[in-house]
């Protein structure tokens, strides 16, 4: 099976513009192609994960990645798929998270002679002047189609600053300096995307003649129609120090029986062949397949020892006595001798009131050491704490505290 095949065996892809000519790119290694990341936060997170899982199966077939780091487009902020204006970052802000994203990526894309190359937006954005980009680029953009677009239609009832206004130009510009000082003739990048990479291909053949293509794929959607890599506390990161090795191996460990086997076929590497056995699997098994999912995901971005380590703590949880050194875990602060356990809750993060953490209680949503908690005026005592509690908090969350 070449490539392009396998991409749409694994449901990757969701919009083309020219569908032979980019197959037959990409089945020939032929394609320079690049995705764009804006260093929004100082990690990458679930969803720029599934555009590296691309990347890497590109190179695989030998295709060239181009990876461009939005240090000039983070000064703007993408108005796609949003309902309000990004927060304005600082200048050095967005240089410290370009740096973060740069490190996460070289783990796990290869970079060098031949291989991937990594470039910033910076480079050429931050010292566009304004008149002669108008003079440059400005009359190929129609205002009629931008203002059509599914980016911008969305925000008109809220109001779209002109400041967004601008993204579908510094992105499509983007995509033209590539194409003519790097060759690029492909540009990939999630759904939401599609009306700005459009309008990168529309400008490279209105100023350059040339054909360059753009192709979308899908975006990491559950069976609800809810993007995934998103908790209750807030995004799934990649970087360890912002959520664990645990936490990241337990979100997968824990996604719907509906979502696994979409999951295993667009994240990991395992072989069509072998997904579609594990399709097969129903009841009990479907939590094989989650534990292989997360597993390989763990271990793509965190290393093989430490997707052990949380595999081990995760299985440790359903045995009495097992290990639980590896659970996330909180050291209490007490007023006093006794504390209440809706108190612990909240210092835990797992409720954000103390109203939240009494309606659970009242449902029967937490427990601790497996057993009911009595009611909503329970309190605990140092001594009851000084070994640690473990507290399960619906059927898939753990959390241990002590003092």
């Amino acid at each position: 099976m070449n490539i392009y095949e396998e991409l749409q065996a694994r449901g990757l892809i969701a919009q083309i513009t020219n569908e032979e000519e980019v197959k037959n790119l990409i089945n020939s290694g032929k394609a320079k192609f690049y995705i764009g990341f804006d260093p929004t936060a100082d990690s990458l997170h679930v969803g720029h994960f599934m555009a590296l899982c691309l990347m890497k199966r590109l190179q695989m077939a030998n295709n060239t990645p181009v990876v461009l780091i939005g240090g000039g487009t983070g000064h703007i902020g993408d108005p796609s798929g949003r309902t309000d204006m990004r927060s304005m970052m600082t200048k050095e802000t967005i240089e410290h998270n370009c740096e973060c994203f740069k490190k996460q990526m070289e783990k796990f894309i290869e970079f060098g002679d031949g291989k991937a190359i990594m470039v910033n937006n910076a480079d050429w954005l931050l010292n566009l002047n304004y008149i002669e980009l108008l003079r440059d680029v400005g009359a190929c953009f129609s205002v009629n189609n931008m203002l059509r677009a599914e980016c911008y239609k969305q925000r008109m009832e809220k109001g779209l600053s002109f400041l967004e206004f601008n993204y579908m130009i510094m992105q499509a510009y983007d995509f033209y300096y590539l194409n003519t000082h790097y060759d690029c003739n492909l540009q990939f990048g999630g759904d939401d995307q599609w009306s700005n990479m459009l309008a990168g291909s529309d400008l490279i053949r209105k100023k350059t003649g040339r054909d360059a293509h753009s192709m979308t794929i899908t975006l990491l959607m559950n069976s609800q129609g809810k993007k995934m890599g998103k908790t209750a506390s807030g995004a799934v990161w990649l970087d360890k120090n912002k959520t664990s090795v645990y936490d990241f191996y337990q979100y997968w460990r824990n996604v719907e029986d509906a979502d696994v086997i979409k999951c295993l076929k667009l994240l990991t590497f395992i072989p069509l062949e072998q997904i579609e056995e594990m399709a097969k699997w129903e009841g009990a098994d479907l939590n094989k397949a989650k534990e292989i999912l997360a597993f390989e995901l763990t271990k793509m971005i965190h290393g093989e020892e430490e997707a052990i380590i949380a595999q081990n703590s995760a299985r440790a949880l359903f045995v009495s006595g097992g290990d639980d050194s590896n659970m996330p875990s909180t050291k209490v602060q007490l007023d006093g001798e006794n504390i209440l356990f809706t108190d612990i809750l909240v210092q835990c993060g797992l409720c954000s009131s103390k109203g939240e953490a009494k309606r659970l209680i009242q449902q029967n949503g937490v427990s601790i050491n497996e057993n009911k908690v009595p009611g909503i005026d329970y309190k605990l005592s140092k001594q009851d704490l000084e070994n640690g509690i473990k507290i399960k908090k619906g059927k898939k969350i753990y959390h241990k505290a002590f003092i």
